[in-house]
């Protein structure tokens, strides 16, 4: 453009000389007018064709933009069906876009990439809590009191004509496995305490965590003022056939504060046994895990307060150790014996080989004994270790898996 205008001066200049030279020419001052304008005429048409190929230019440049983000047929806009989407926030948030408002194409993208690293943050964390020692699951496993032994259904009414209190055993549910076959043998004794003396028992359910008994027990020639002064026990038992029945749980219940006049149905959650179960001792163990090497020591360190067995108030103490694959046994190990102590030091480690791949389904249960020579060894306690035992159990499991080749120690109360 300024060499167009160069030009345009120089042909101008050429003229007004040659006007000039002749004779009769106009003035030097209109000609320099004359020039002025036409020079000004021709800068503004230049500058108006090129604003107008600079519109046409852009405009379509614009229109194009236009079309791929706001036409429906566009990938974008397909996409945009997607009614709920997870942000990086961890809610749910509606993303459907609003009629007549126009999709924020640039806030979907950068949404999209955080929503799926969350997602896999939150797994990986997840994984992490699973084998770190202090995870919320645990916080929660120590929260309760007691570890959840199942619940029994019965009923019980009085009969005012025969003078007779009857008793039925209905059912219970989710009762722990006993045996090391992952189940057990349950049967339940009935008392009216304080009377031991005399009792019923319901017949055994073989292999069952939810038996079903359906067994009706009748208590005849009982006056009603006795009833009442009378408390309902019920003893949940696992049938051994070689060794001592393992308790299960307890329920009472004083007859004054029930409506004797028709049955009455209850479900009562199962309690620890308070007939010596409670006082059965602890043992101090230590756990070591190998991944390198496969393996976990099993350290039997000492015990305290064993609960005597003996006639002479005291106890021959020895522990077992078996190690369980889905609830098959694998291999057993055993100390020596501690003769008439309820103390004993023991400081005996055993070595099984465990791959990482079966620590899931794996379980070393701990017994200890109290050796007889006349007789059959009676159980004092056990002790079961695993990914789901009590939570005291889990958490020694899963300190011993978080800390490698390092041995883990821990003091653990015996159980029925």
């Amino acid at each position: 453009m300024a060499e167009l205008a160069g030009h345009l001066l120089v042909a101008t200049a050429m003229g007004s000389d040659l006007y000039l030279s002749s004779p009769g020419a106009p003035s030097r001052d209109v000609l320099l007018v004359s020039a002025i304008i036409t020079v000004s005429l021709s800068v503004t048409v230049v500058l108006c064709g090129l604003c107008h190929w600079c519109q046409r230019k852009l405009g379509k440049r614009y229109k194009n933009s236009l079309e791929t983000v706001g036409t429906p047929d566009s990938g974008r806009g397909r996409s945009e069906k997607k009614a709920i989407k997870l942000p990086a926030g961890g809610k749910a948030v509606n993303t459907a876009p609003v009629p007549g408002q126009t999709p924020h194409d640039e806030s979907d993208r950068r949404t999209e990439p955080r929503s799926s690293v969350s997602d896999l943050v939150n797994s990986l964390t997840s994984e992490m809590l699973m084998l770190s020692p202090g995870s919320e699951e645990d916080e929660a496993h120590e929260g309760c009191s007691r570890e959840n032994l199942g619940r029994i259904q019965f009923s019980v009414g009085y009969n005012f004509q025969e003078s007779t209190l009857t008793v039925k055993i209905m059912k219970a549910q989710e009762l722990p496995a006993k045996d090391f076959s992952g189940t057990s043998d349950p049967f339940v004794k009935i008392y009216l305490l304080p009377d031991k003396k005399h009792k019923l028992e319901t017949k055994v359910k073989r292999k069952n965590l939810n038996p079903h008994w359906n067994e009706t027990f009748l208590f005849e020639g009982f006056p009603y003022e006795k009833v009442v002064q009378r408390i309902l026990y019920l003893q949940v038992l696992d049938y051994d056939r070689f060794s001592r029945n393992d308790p299960i749980g307890e329920v009472s219940i004083p007859l004054n504060k029930v409506d004797l006049t028709q049955m009455q149905t209850f479900w009562k959650d199962l309690k620890p046994c308070s007939d010596g179960s409670g006082s059965r001792g602890e043992l101090l163990l230590s756990l070591c895990y190998n991944p390198s090497a496969n393996s976990i020591i099993v350290s039997i360190i000492k015990a305290r307060n064993l609960k005597a067995m003996d006639i002479g108030g005291t106890s021959d103490p020895y522990v077992k150790v078996w190690l369980m694959y889905k609830d098959k046994r694998v291999e057993k190990k055993k100390t020596v014996t501690m003769k008439r102590n309820l103390n004993p030091i023991f400081n005996e480690s055993f070595a099984f080989d465990i791959p990482t791949e079966k620590l899931r389904e794996t379980t070393i249960i701990i017994t200890v004994m109290d050796k007889d020579r006349l007789s059959r060894n009676d159980v004092i306690g056990k002790i079961y270790l695993s990914w789901k035992s009590g939570p005291g159990e889990v958490k020694h499991w899963k300190d011993m898996i978080a800390r490698p080749r390092q041995p883990v120690a821990q003091w653990h109360q015996l159980k029925a």
